[in-house]
């Protein structure tokens, strides 16, 4: 069998550990069998065994080989939806118990960086960047919004003031939040791997698992080995590829692009970030962007529905690029990929469990970053009998899309269309 590769990106390029693990064969038994080695399985991986349990990961390809290893490193809180819709729909109770857990999935990854010494580029501060006086009204309403949960690390910024974080004159204001920030998402999550076997955990690569099998004790296959457990955790998100039809039929992958530049001087650097920030903006179709270890631009952006891969990456990412920062005209990309997340119907995670023993978390719709390793937590707090915040997330409705599989990307699509047009024209 040819050993799985990571896709050919600047972080794969740039990973700090490049051994493969082995491939599952034989029967094996654990407390707790995680299927993906992603931010998510691994988040509960690393918490089940800091609390002594026996735990085994089986992940397809690669460790980080998803979402987990290809997104655009930053530390954004909150969900997709944010408190205020949360409340509306499912209540102000709903509201108040996500309120409390959305802040936390950043000091997670903090945590775990300094408990494990994981070297990943973890650089401080985040920048929400408005394209127009409509979005930036609306970031004072975010500001206000997030205080009311506790969450006070956080600055307005003119259209003047954030020319000293962001190079460009594009924008019309911003939110400066001081606790987000920005690493290496593969050699985080390479870390994060490394952490776990630390506490005496097995991960096995290369192990695709076939099956399922519900029952007391749950079995997963894989084509030559199977895992016996108490306990299974369900962690492929986007990437389950059939194995969960029940699950793959209530969210649907989305690609995003992502290009990294060639190393730029530090005069350019500073030019254009100057406080080595990360920004996302405003735009339902976001641009993000932000500086890597080595001094390289790593800009992100559109997404194409159904995990359809673009055929040039370049065309679709650099003119964003440009418009942002006109004087990298002749600048070298010299990395360009493309890796999918998962979008559920109302851009909320997905908890829950199959039977009594098979639990999954999936669907952070482009904030998987943190949720992934809330999510990990709360998991593991499941499993270990206090379910109250996985209830929280369990409780919240999931909705099939609309018209099925066949309909889901037109649909959705149709939608994206409607509100790009309403962020090009400020209304």
């Amino acid at each position: 069998m040819t050993a799985p590769s990571h896709t050919s990106s600047y972080y794969a390029a740039s990973a700090n550990d490049k051994n493969i693990r082995p491939e599952l064969t034989g029967e094996v038994t654990a407390d707790v069998c995680v299927i993906g080695a992603g931010f998510t399985g691994l988040s509960t991986a690393i918490h089940l065994a800091e609390s002594g349990f026996k735990v085994v990961v089986v992940e397809a390809s690669r460790i980080g080989f998803g979402a987990s290893g290809r997104n655009g490193g930053q530390i954004v809180h909150s969900y997709s939806r944010d408190m205020d819709f949360i409340t509306k729909h499912y209540g102000k109770q709903t509201g108040d118990e996500m309120g409390a857990m959305a802040f936390e999935g950043g000091k997670i990854i903090r945590r775990l960086v300094k408990d494990y010494n994981i070297q990943c580029d973890l650089k401080d501060g985040g920048i929400f960047a408005a394209c127009n006086s409509k979005q930036l009204k609306e970031l004072e309403g975010k500001k206000a919004l997030w205080e009311s949960h506790g969450h006070t690390e956080l600055e307005m910024l003119t259209e003047s003031s954030i020319q000293q974080y962001v190079g460009t004159d594009r924008y019309s204001g911003g939110l400066l939040d001081k606790s987000g920030g920005h690493f290496h998402p593969l050699n985080l999550v390479l870390g994060e791997a490394a952490a776990f076997e630390s506490l005496g955990g097995v991960i096995y690569e290369a192990s695709p698992v076939t099956r399922v099998e519900e029952g007391a004790k749950a079995k997963i296959h894989s084509a030559r080995g199977c895992v016996t457990a108490d306990y299974v955790v369900v962690a492929g998100n986007a990437y389950l590829n059939g194995l969960i039809p029940k699950l793959e039929q209530k969210a649907m992958p989305c690609g995003t692009q992502v290009i990294t530049t060639e190393p730029l001087s530090e005069q350019q650097q500073k030019e254009l970030l100057p406080q080595d920030n990360c920004v996302e903006d405003c735009n339902y179709l976001l641009d993000y962007f932000r500086l890597s270890g080595d001094g390289r631009l790593i800009y992100g952006g559109g997404v194409t529905y159904g995990a359809r891969e673009p055929s040039k990456i370049e065309s679709l990412i650099v003119p964003k690029m440009l418009k942002t920062f006109p004087q990298l005209k002749n600048t070298r990309i010299d990395y360009a990929w493309t890796g999918n997340f998962l979008l559920t119907l109302m851009r909320l995670p997905q908890f829950g469990r199959i039977g009594t023993n098979i639990y999954y978390a999936q669907g952070y719709s482009g904030h998987g970053v943190t949720s992934s390793h809330l999510a990990g937590r709360v998991l593991s707090d499941a499993i270990q009998g206090q379910a109250e915040r996985y209830d929280v997330f369990a409780s919240l409705p999931q909705y099939p899309f609309p018209g099925g599989r066949a309909f889901r990307v037109p649909y959705t699509a149709i939608g994206a269309a409607y509100y790009n047009l309403r962020d090009k024209l400020g209304i």
